[in-house]
């Protein structure tokens, strides 16, 4: 299964301009510049990019140990913290995955063992095992 996504970019670096799109059409020409990926400007960034995947991807892998184990979540929400340090060459560094999550009838311990199961099979996980990867996992 091959996913596709696409960048066009105009210009110099700095006051150049470009935009993302996806093969499903979710992005169709989004916004991203130099200040979006740097500063405060309109649209997205490559790195936001990887954090919502990284989110959405772990979520979907979690709720995957949970039904495979028996259990049924009402409600689980990821956020991912992508740290991209500018200090010379830019360099993605760290995600810090902070996951909460309304499952009944689980005990925290089964909970942690399924989201550890979850966070080492997640695809995004894999691909991006070069940076240290971080999870919080609360019960609600």
């Amino acid at each position: 299964m091959d996913r596709t996504g696409s960048a066009v970019w105009h210009g110099k670096i700095m006051d150049g301009t470009g935009t993302i799109s996806t093969q499903s059409g979710t992005l169709k020409d989004t916004q991203y510049s130099f200040k979006t990926r740097f500063a405060d400007g309109v649209g997205t960034n490559p790195e936001e990019l990887i954090a919502a995947a990284h989110a959405g991807c772990f979520t979907m892998a979690l709720s995957g140990q949970l039904t495979e184990a028996g259990f049924t979540p009402d409600t689980i929400e990821t956020t991912a913290v992508l740290t991209l340090d500018v200090h010379g060459a830019p360099t993605i560094t760290k995600i810090h995955l902070t996951t909460k999550a309304k499952i009944p009838g689980i005990d925290k311990a089964k909970f942690d063992e399924l989201a550890h199961n979850a966070e080492v099979g997640c695809p995004v996980s894999k691909v991006l095992k070069a940076a240290t990867i971080t999870l919080d996992a609360t019960l609600l």
